[in-house]
């Protein structure tokens, strides 16, 4: 049973272990190191710990730290509450120790110094111990004298803080693709741990350099200082001053308060020798910010008078520290341009819609929030060349560029098809379907084709075929609300032939209809009966709002708080049989 329960546990706690960014991170620190959950089992552990320890990854993912490592000088298990980590753990601070001992997988004592630190893995709160083997003298196996309880670290990091230090920066910085959120954990990092103040540089696509953050300690708040902030002047080749160099990442330099006194000789040199006036900085390392593609901005900490001056040995760790935000930085500036380029894409994509005479029609895409923010999802509204009006929403397999031009494809196609033949939706989606089998890259696609014709005196049927996509739903002015589910067949792209069915309804005075895709309705926690529900209640108790309300009300209600998909919208309102004429 017992070790049923550790696999169970082990599936448990993969999901740190799998990540990434924390693989990376603790791959990066030159010493033993493991992470724990808020319970203290292990959810991630690195080779040289598996080593140290002479036990692998699986003997130690999903078990109790304290259970299966802490052991006294005899081999003794100590009980929890006088565990030396347990304070620090739950206080979430960092701490150190020396003088204790982990039990090793064969059975011997390892002696061991330790740091722990708080961790963040990007989707929990942990912790990351980092130990290394004590070698004690001979005979010596246990120092009386030591002070086990952990000790708060001092103002010069010891090598296990300098290593945990980089391990927090890599996974808190690789964990967001948004580059003010980057600058905010930066400093959030740095100040007051490394010093009183935090400023950060950025070089702009267009070669201007920006102040992007002036943020100072200000008890155990972080203060920001907005009117040191803003644009600065540019770069100059001939400034040998330290952030002129810093900004050409030529080199990292010490600065103080008389470094800027002389005659300046470019006009970042005027800003600095505000920046160091107004912030009261007496010591300074100014590092570059140089990502494997280029050099991004450049990094100031600052320290007051009440703190040690910086020293060259402090530049190599504030330096990895920078290389680490840089390339975070970079990455978030990729994503950046591709999101727009994305957008822009989408955006031509997407069709203008007719003026119809007699009936009201407006549409919204709104592209998914953290995907590559580009999809298949797609609307289209025209004109048929017998004066009947063609309505279709869809959506093709996939988020990324290649799906959009996905879409655009089966969009055009359609387009072709509808124009050149006068026959019943069903048909036209038969075409289609064999189109997209054979001439396109699409693998498979949902949508719906209908036509509105008009029938006097007052009118409007609706004809409509459905491959796979979620139904239409009709409201009527007096807001009553019904999903319109015949019609329905398999989704495009799968290669089977069977006939599609085609479906009529009449569209009373006033009513409104709404197509929309399955990112409106799907969410992580509820099922799609409960996204219908909640569509067709909040749809109903908006019938009578002006249409282009209507659509903005409805998304802002129903999207999903939680949804990481992509949402069009076609909605089409009949004239009231008071409007017609």
């Amino acid at each position: 049973m017992a070790e049923q329960e550790h696999t169970r546990s082990v599936r448990q706690h993969t999901t740190a272990a799998d990540d990434p960014a924390v693989t990376a991170a603790l791959a990066a620190i030159g010493a033993a190191a493991y992470v724990v959950d808020d319970k203290g089992c292990i959810i991630a552990v690195n080779i040289r710990a598996q080593r140290l320890l002479a036990r692998s990854a699986e003997e130690l993912l999903g078990r109790d730290a304290h259970d299966l490592l802490h052991r006294d000088a005899h081999g003794h298990t100590i009980p929890a509450s006088r565990c030396t980590m347990r304070p620090a753990f739950h206080a979430r601070c960092t701490a150190q120790a020396a003088g204790e001992w982990f039990l090793r997988g064969d059975d011997s004592l390892l002696p061991v110094s330790w740091l722990l630190t708080p961790f963040g893995t990007g989707t929990q709160e942990a912790t990351l111990v980092v130990f290394h083997r004590e070698r004690p003298l001979a005979g010596d196996v246990h120092r009386p004298d030591s002070d086990p309880r952990p000790q708060p670290a001092a103002e010069g990091l010891t090598e296990l803080e300098r290593l945990a230090l980089l391990a927090e920066t890599t996974t808190t910085l690789t964990s967001t693709l948004d580059a003010q959120e980057t600058q905010r954990r930066l400093v959030t990092l740095l100040v007051p741990r490394l010093a009183d103040w935090a400023v950060i540089d950025l070089i702009t696509e267009g070669a201007e350099v920006w102040r992007t953050a002036v943020v100072h300690a200000a008890g155990s708040a972080l203060a920001h200082h907005e009117e040191l902030e803003g644009p600065m002047p540019p770069v100059t080749e001939a400034s040998a001053m330290p952030l002129s160099k810093a900004l050409r990442g030529v080199a990292s330099t010490l600065a103080g308060p008389t470094t800027y006194q002389g005659p300046p000789d470019s006009g970042i040199a005027v800003e600095q020798r505000r920046l160091f006036e107004t912030t009261g900085i007496r010591s300074a390392a100014i590092v570059p910010l140089r990502s494997t593609r280029d050099v991004v901005g450049a990094l100031t900490l600052g320290r007051g008078a009440e703190r040690a001056a910086f020293t060259s040995g402090d530049l190599p760790l504030i330096e990895d520290i920078a290389r680490r935000a840089a390339l975070a930085l970079d990455n978030a500036r990729l994503y950046q341009r591709q999101r727009k380029v994305a957008q822009t894409m989408q955006s031509h994509l997407l069709p203008r819609l007719p003026s119809l005479g007699g009936l009201e029609m407006t549409a919204r895409y709104l592209p998914a929030p953290d995907a590559s923010q580009v999809g298949g999802d797609w609307y289209d509204a025209f004109r048929l060349s017998d004066g009947a009006t063609a309505l279709t929403i869809g959506d093709v397999v996939g988020h990324d560029l290649e799906a959009a031009a996905g879409m655009a494809q089966v969009r055009n196609m359609l387009r072709a098809y509808a124009w050149a033949h006068q026959d019943p939706p069903s048909r036209i989606v038969e075409r289609l379907d064999e189109a997209v089998t054979h001439v396109t890259n699409v693998p498979m696609a949902t949508m719906i084709f209908a036509r509105v014709e008009r029938e006097e005196p007052a009118d409007w049927r609706l004809r409509w075929t459905n491959a796979g996509h979620p139904p239409p739903l009709l409201i009527t002015r007096g807001g009553a609300a019904h999903y319109l589910n015949d019609g329905h067949g398999i989704l495009l792209g799968t290669g089977t032939r069977t006939p599609r069915p085609d479906a009529t309804v009449l569209l009373p005075p006033g009513s409104t209809l709404v197509l929309y895709t399955d990112g409106l309705i799907e969410t992580h926690r509820d099922g799609l009966d409960e996204g219908l529900r909640r569509l067709g209640r909040h749809a109903a108790a908006l019938a009578q709002r002006p249409l282009t309300v209507f659509a903005d009300q409805l998304l802002r209600r129903v999207r999903p708080s939680d949804n990481d998909d992509d949402v069009a919208l076609l909605a089409l309102r009949t004239p009231a049989a008071d409007d017609i004429g």
